[in-house]
């Protein structure tokens, strides 16, 4: 507290993510740290089941058990101060059951912890480098939405500076995400207007989520205070490509060598990295509902889209949904094209390292690469279409759904069904475009 209120932080921001990783969060007055640090904060445990719009959805534990608590305390090792709010530190938070003292069921950090103790059995420390792409908008009062890309050039594809970027936004912003810690790396205006992808070095992977976590939730904080919008919605626009959430894994052994890399192996792989990429394979269409988890993530697919809908795997190529990068030795590694940037960062990288896992386990050889531009379906097999269909992927994937642990899926299909179901009864402003005049 000392060195805190020597720094001129008089406010501690404990946050941590709730089922769709949104930022869940309390501002404590630094006199005040130390009993929440004992005591803990109390939240109401529905918090986890609440949608985007306020809606409590009837998740067992939150309605039917009377709305009980869930205690947040500070976990002081992930303590870093705001460089853009003067006075304010942050850090995650621990969320616990007060009548347990055992983690809350659900919550998605302790579900990767869980799905690492798994990988740890194995001998296998998971290694996870995170892409994310999103989009920046500027208030439009005069559209249907509110909002337009901020700016709205074209063509201005991987590029850095004034031409796609005229108020140096991603300066500002991979400085400021560089003074909090999160270990961001790269940075370049992507492929639409207003769109961006900021990379972020590979760590540990619950550090690596952590820090996915705190990227989004600091990228959104920063686009308010200017007055605008930056979104992580899979695909914001009809007339435009979405975001992805790209994910880097390799594991390291128990003396902490590249457990991918082996010279003599098939594709330069180890076993164990090519039994991973058929986990993946094998798994794919239940892990779409964690790397896809939206209604509209499913409108970021289709061909040339550069967002894998097909099942399939390739050696560096980007129209594949698992992509084995060229490097070999320490950098042997795959990248999961799949999840897209609504993706819960937890929940993300869980499951591919859960999927991997049961590769791993069952060692079994992923099918033949692909090879040149892929998007065939005489090839591959075809990903769920919908959200409603990966969500039934993943209630039949028993074994994923082991690793994962049975009582989070089942509030996680509850939560996302619920969302579904809203959908299908909201009438769309294409509807009424459609239909209202000649019908």
């Amino acid at each position: 507290m000392e060195r805190l209120a020597a720094e001129g932080v008089d406010v501690v921001r404990v946050m941590y993510p709730d089922l769709i990783g949104t930022d869940r969060a309390r501002d404590v007055l630094l006199d005040h740290l130390p009993t929440a640090c004992e005591h803990g904060l109390a939240f109401c445990r529905a918090v986890y089941h609440t949608s985007p719009q306020g809606d409590v959805v009837p998740v067992a534990g939150g309605l039917d058990a009377g709305l009980p608590d869930v205690t947040v305390r500070p976990d002081l090792s992930t303590l870093a101060v705001l460089p853009w709010e003067p006075g304010v530190a942050a850090c995650l938070g621990e969320v616990t059951d007060p009548a347990t003292s055992a983690p809350a069921p659900e919550s998605p950090r302790d579900l990767l912890r869980t799905v690492l103790a798994r990988c740890a059995e194995q001998g296998l420390r998971p290694v996870v480098g995170p892409e994310l792409e999103y989009f920046l908008l500027e208030p439009a009062p005069d559209t249907p939405t509110g909002w337009r890309r901020s700016p709205a050039t074209t063509g201005a594809i991987y590029t850095a500076g004034l031409r796609a970027d005229p108020d140096n936004h991603l300066l500002r912003t991979l400085r400021y995400l560089r003074d909090l810690g999160l270990g961001v790396v790269t940075g370049n205006h992507e492929f639409d207007g207003g769109q961006y992808e900021i990379n972020l070095t590979h760590s540990g992977a619950l550090d690596a989520a952590d820090r996915s976590f705190r990227f989004k939730a600091a990228v959104k904080e920063l686009a308010r205070k200017e007055g605008r919008l930056a979104t992580f919605m899979a695909k914001p626009f009809g007339d435009a490509g979405g975001s992805g959430f790209h994910l880097h894994l390799s594991c390291e052994d128990a003396e902490g060598r590249n457990a991918f890399d082996e010279p003599a192996g098939a594709y330069g792989l180890s076993a164990a990295a090519r039994h991973a990429v058929a986990g993946i394979v094998a798994h794919a269409p239940a892990l779409a509902a964690l790397a896809n988890p939206t209604v509209n993530s499913y409108k970021r697919f289709g061909p040339d889209t550069l967002a894998p809908w097909l099942i399939d795997w390739g050696l560096d190529n980007r129209s594949a949904m698992v992509r084995i990068p060229p490097e070999r030795g320490p950098g042997a590694r795959l990248e999961l094209r799949l999840g897209d940037a609504s993706a819960n960062p937890y929940l993300l990288v869980a499951g591919t390292i859960a999927a991997a896992l049961l590769g791993i386990r069952a060692g079994e050889e992923p099918p033949a690469p692909l090879e040149g531009y892929g998007y065939d379906t005489a090839r591959s097999a075809v990903l769920p279409a919908d959200l409603s269909a990966a969500l039934d992927a993943l209630e039949a994937d028993t074994a994923l759904a082991d690793v994962l642990g049975k009582g989070f899926v089942s509030s996680f299909l509850t939560y996302k069904r619920n969302e579904v179901e809203r959908f299908r009864r909201h009438v769309t402003g294409w509807e009424f475009t459609e239909y209202a005049y000649h019908l």
